[in-house]
């Protein structure tokens, strides 16, 4: 036999089942001395590359390094200074815990012609994957090393890729060291910074709930992520209802109340509007001026991305996405399911989908609907923007029976069956009717829709079309007097505050962390006590109105605008489904992003553009632009200044806190009921008057132009 091949996987469970398959389940288990890492032997036929050769299939549990600083730093937080950080040396070792595991691959590597990697193909995974590579390069410096690509462990896919071995990555791994250690130094110093800054206030600056010495913790995504959450809360609190009008026209027609809307919508000026009502019921008549039927379509959805699932996950199956990212990787590692962490929304020609939808024509709930597109429904999938080159959309790649799942597995299973069943089929389709009449010089307009077609919509219930209105025949140039027209009210409305769904998209939009790593983010923010969530609309409206009171010399006015403009009334109502969860900002997590934004940073620390700039850099190291040193120097300067910046201000920050601390006495983990509110406004008076002449805190007491808004305290 020509030689041996050691494979390492990520973890043991895609271990055993890589195994599995290569040897046609023909496998001997050998124990290591961590009980959680087995080795397993067998033989396998690579093909012209290495031949029938012995195999070793064994795997590490994550990370196998961590980096950290000299003792003489990390065991004093008071000296050497923070500041020190930015230069001291950073270690990187095999981590206490994965020495077994470590010293197991260097075992198995001694007596190996080629290391063969089957870590996850994402950057984490590349990265794990040279952490392997160096470990067993210990044990033998004459090793050939190669990587499997693959995106489920289902069996001729895992053939494939055992076949078609490529090269490591070398730029994805250094851009994932360059990361860490950034993360490292970042995190690090602006953790003991805010810490030892803000723990000598005393109370629950001082102290945590359990009575222990409170670390305020800083994290370059996590504070972003808090930032979106501040942000959307003092948004709510400063709202400021506006009235509006509006004109309404309806006519009777063949038994059917046909509501024309203004084409202007709305306007906030009262007078205007009466003129322009009084014009319509002066002309009397109203004369049709369009009439135009045309087919239309719902489109069906694109191909599932990570990001996407967890919003859908959030939204419809009630779990948060850290809970159904958890799931994801369950039903992959049991092979069910394609790898849950892309970015890609279009699948690429060479999938055999018809293959995958045969799969699932033996399901009791959705077989008859895969059946028929395999008699002739079937429809490629759209073709998203995004494709990251290593994994497909998450589709399923085996059908598993209901008994086989537990009660998540089993709901997570069959959203990304739908999903893929749903991509696989025609658009629904219907038929539109739009009629737009001139009433006394002003334009309105009426649409209906007739589904003819649901099509995907008989599979995906997360998604429907329901506004199935059909209008009456009315013809081009005929006048009618309309049954009735009224000038209407409304007041604008408050947007709500951030559910995931919403959290996740901003963190997305705005390049806060990575596909794999937005629900460790969100989680940690709950962990650090800076935010929770509560179900939606169970705290009421009128609570925490102590945080109302945001200036607009933070750039986040008193003034909360005309809601359903941006992201005014209209976000509100689209939030009010049951069960959903909402983001509400705990005291502490409000003081801090509230104390950096009051700092008047050229960059601040609770915004998203220090860490969007960090990953597009690392993105370059991935790409060849940029080298490792390159991007460590450039992110490390800006880092450094905003640190600068924030130790010169540093007496605004601390009065600030001193601001919520009364408030955080109590309720530091938790928003205030009225009561504490009352209290909290008193303190908060006081202080303004005992500092106001110092100019520390730049509370708005009063709009940009001199007069008290309503919203402030």
């Amino acid at each position: 036999m020509p030689g041996k091949i050691l494979c390492v996987a990520e973890k043991n469970s895609i271990s055993k089942a890589v195994a599995e398959h290569l040897s046609g389940g023909r496998f001997t288990t050998g124990h290591t001395r961590n009980q959680y890492i087995k080795n397993y032997t067998f033989t396998f036929d690579f093909g012209q590359l290495w031949g029938n050769c012995e195999v070793v299939m064994t795997a590490v549990s994550g990370h196998l390094t961590q980096a950290r600083f000299d003792d003489e730093y990390e065991q004093n937080w008071d000296h050497p200074p923070p500041e020190s950080l930015f230069t001291a040396p950073v270690r990187v070792k095999v981590d206490d815990e994965k020495q077994m595991i470590a010293d197991n691959i260097k075992q198995q590597a001694r007596g190996a012609k080629a290391l063969f990697i089957w870590t996850d193909c994402d950057l984490e995974g590349e990265h794990i994957g040279g952490e392997v590579r160096t470990e067993a390069l210990k044990g033998n410096r004459q090793l050939e090393v190669k990587r499997a690509r693959f995106s489920n462990i289902e069996r001729a896919h895992v053939l494939q890729a055992a076949r078609n071995p490529i090269n490591l990555d070398d730029r994805q791994v250094t851009a994932v060291a360059t990361r860490i250690e950034l993360d490292l130094r970042i995190g690090y110093i602006f953790t003991r910074y805010l810490t030892n800054s803000l723990r000598p206030l005393g109370g629950p600056m001082g102290l945590n709930e359990a009575g222990n010495k409170r670390v305020i913790s800083y994290g370059s995504c996590q504070f972003p992520t808090l930032g979106f959450v501040v942000d959307r809360y003092f948004r709510v609190k400063n709202f400021v209802p506006e009235t509006f009008w509006s004109i309404k026209v309806t006519h009777r027609r063949d038994n059917i109340d046909v509501v024309f809307s203004w084409k202007r919508n709305r306007l906030f000026d009262r007078a205007v509007v009466v003129i322009l009502f009084e014009r319509c019921i002066a002309a009397r008549i109203a004369k049709v001026t369009k009439v135009q039927e045309k087919p239309t379509s719902k489109w069906k959805p694109l191909p599932l991305t990570t990001v996407e699932f967890q919003k859908m996950a959030s939204r419809f199956l009630r779990m948060n996405s850290s809970v159904a990212m958890s799931v994801a990787e369950g039903l992959y590692n049991k092979g069910f399911i394609s790898y849950p962490r892309t970015e890609t929304d279009r699948f690429d020609k060479g999938i055999n989908l018809r293959a995958l939808v045969e799969k699932q024509i033996q399901d009791q709930r959705w077989g008859g609907y895969a059946q028929s597109l395999m008699n002739g429904g079937f429809s490629a999938p759209r073709q998203g923007r995004n494709d990251d080159k290593a994994h497909p959309p998450i589709h399923p790649v085996s059908w598993v029976a209901p008994a086989q799942l537990s009660a998540e597995e089993g709901r997570v299973y069959e959203f990304i069956t739908r999903r893929f069943l749903a991509c696989c089929s025609e658009d629904a389709k219907g038929q539109a009717s739009d009629v737009e009449i001139e009433y006394g010089e002003e334009t309105f307009g009426a649409r209906g829709v007739v589904v003819l077609e649901r099509n995907y919509l008989d599979v995906y219930p997360y998604e429907n079309w329901n506004n199935s209105v059909t209008l009456p025949k009315f013809t081009l140039g005929e006048r009618f007097e309309p049954t009735e027209a009224m000038m209407t009210e409304g007041h604008t409305t408050a947007p709500g505050y951030l559910t995931e769904p919403d959290l996740l998209a901003l963190m997305d939009a705005n390049g806060i962390g990575t596909d794999a790593t937005m629900a460790e983010h969100i989680k940690m923010i709950q962990t650090r006590n800076y935010a929770f969530t509560r179900p939606r609309g169970g705290g009421g409206g009128n609570n925490d109105q102590h945080a109302a009171a945001r200036g607009g010399q933070t750039g986040r006015g008193a003034r909360g605008g005309r809601g359903g403009r941006g992201r005014g009334g209209a976000a509100a109502a689209a939030g009010a489904r049951g069960g959903v969860e909402e983001f509400i900002p705990s005291t502490l997590g409000v003081a801090l992003v509230d104390g950096y934004d009051r700092m008047g940073l050229e960059t601040s620390l609770s915004k998203p553009f220090l860490r969007k700039e960090m990953e597009l850099r690392t993105k370059d190291i991935c790409e060849g632009r940029k080298t490792r040193e390159e991007v460590l120097r450039e992110s490390l300067r800006q880092y450094r200044q905003v640190f600068e910046q924030s130790r010169e201000r540093l007496d605004v920050l601390k009065a600030v806190s001193s601001v919520y601390r009364g408030a955080c006495q109590l309720y530091c983990t938790r928003p205030l009921p009225n009561l504490t509110s009352l209290i909290f406004i008193a303190v908060v008076q006081k202080i303004r008057t005992q500092w106001w002449s110092s100019s520390l805190i730049p509370f708005a007491l009063h709009g940009h132009d001199g007069h008290a808004r309503e919203g402030s305290t």
